[in-house]
């Protein structure tokens, strides 16, 4: 059986506080807000809206595909 001190975590330095969920969240809002006030694009949202109409083409071209690939499966002979 392992001594009780190696199955604690170890601690954390004086100077500063263990980071929680709560705390996690609250640095990220406060990095975030930063950025946008610097002006830096949000990597989270960095690639949003470069997929555009063919992304859109293409699940309509999908869709049609699998229309007619059932359509043409369940027809009666």
């Amino acid at each position: 059986m392992k001594d009780q001190s190696q199955m604690t975590d170890p601690a954390p330095p004086k100077d500063e506080a263990p980071e929680n969920e709560v705390m996690r969240a609250a640095r990220r809002a406060r990095e975030q807000a930063a950025a946008a006030e610097a002006g830096a694009p949000d990597p989270a949202h960095s690639a949003k809206g470069k997929v555009g109409w063919k992304a859109g083409v293409g699940i309509g071209v999908g869709s049609a595909a699998l229309l007619a690939a059932l359509m043409y499966a369940n027809r009666k002979k």
